[in-house]
Formats: structure tokens, sequence, C-alpha cells
């Protein structure tokens, strides 16, 4: 009897192998497409790592004073994040498996294997799957956004208070462990990859929102 469920057990954990590792491979994948790269070459524009901050993320590209080039970025950026989060939702109700590949999808945008790791900051994405978590969480983090950036104009203060917010947000309306720690492990991944521009606002030198500068943080 014990070793007939032990064998259940080991037959049901290879299983749960078996989908979550090409789940969390393919997100993190998905997560490696530069739309940045990709719609700038695309349009004929300047490699958005060769100008501004050198970032490529859609804040950077409306710098190319392009703003279709943005927008088409930022849409790009935020729907490889809705994808895979979606899929595997559908597909399972395991919240270690959907917590791991929303974190997948990201990595794969800061760190993407395409572009010799060298990914964007990863805001559109983190949106994208916060919307695919849970719409009201993703509207709430974008509301956020929105208010501060109408006050501010300051594209980084507002990815920066949403993220900090985002785990209190998703503590509240997903009400799930694992989704609250991988929103915390983002929010800190977030932080680190905005450390330039906390020092520009530190000193009051941070780019508003679609300011052209030859040098910034953003």
């Amino acid at each position: 009897m014990l070793a007939s469920r032990v064998k259940s057990e080991i037959r049901d954990f290879k299983g749960i192998v078996m989908v979550s590792i090409p789940a969390i491979i393919m997100s993190y994948l998905m997560g490696s497409i530069s739309f940045a790269i990709i719609v700038s070459r695309f349009l004929s524009l300047d490699d958005p790592r060769s100008y501004g901050s050198g970032n490529p993320g859609a804040t950077n590209v409306l710098r190319s004073g392009n703003k279709k080039a943005a927008i088409l970025t930022l849409l790009g950026d935020a729907v490889k994040g809705v994808i895979p989060v979606l899929i595997v939702r559908f597909f399972s109700t395991d919240e270690l498996l959907i917590a791991a590949v929303a974190m997948a999808v990201f990595l794969g945008h800061l760190w993407p294997i395409f572009f010799r790791f060298q990914g964007g900051k990863g805001v559109a994405t983190a949106v994208g799957v916060l919307l695919a978590l849970n719409p009201w969480l993703g509207l709430a983090c974008l509301a956020t956004w929105l208010l501060v950036a109408f006050i501010s104009r300051l594209s980084s203060l507002s990815a920066l208070t949403a993220a900090l917010l985002a785990p209190v947000y998703g503590h509240f309306i997903v009400h799930s462990q694992p989704i609250t720690i991988m929103l915390c492990g983002m929010t800190v991944l977030l932080f680190w990859r905005h450390q330039k521009n906390i020092i520009g606002l530190v000193k009051g030198t941070e780019s508003k929102i679609g300011a052209k500068k030859a040098v910034s943080t953003e």
C-alpha cells in the first residue's frame, strides 16, 4: 500500500516536472524577445541601445521622436508578459507554477538570451504579467503609474511607485503566497534595474517623459 502510494507520488511529481520545466523555459524565451530592437529595425530607426540611456524599452524608443515605435514597443513588451501567464493559467491552477512562469518571462526581458543578455528594465512586461495574473491587480498598478506620471512626468518615479505597491495590491487582490512572493522579487529587480534612475531622482536630474536627451538614465 505504501509502495503504491510512493510510486503514485513519484509519477505525479515527474508529470509536474515535465510540464513545468518546458513552460518556464518557453516563458523565458518569449520574454527574451526585445520589441524595442525589433520594432526599431522594422521602422529603420537607430538601435535604441545606441542613444539616450541605451535601454531597449518604450521610454527610450520614444526619445527617437517616433511615437508609433514607442507605442508598438510598449504593446509588444506588455503582450509577451500576458501570453505565457494566460496559457499556463488555462491549463493549470498550480499557483507555484504560475508564479514561476510569470517570473521567467520577466527575467527573459531583463536578460534576453537572443540579445546577449542585455535587456530592458521590465516595466511594460511586468504590467502585462500583472494583468494576466489578475486584471484588477494589473489595473491597480497601471492606474498608479498613470497617476504618478501625470503629476510628475517622470517615468522612472511612476514605475518605482507602482512596483513598490504591486506586492501590497497582490496580497489583497490575489490572496496567493507564491504570487505575492514573486511580486516582491519583481519589485526588488525593478528597483535594482532602476539604480541610475533613483540617483537621478535624488539629484533632480531625471529627464521628463518624452524628453530628448543624448544621455539619460531612463
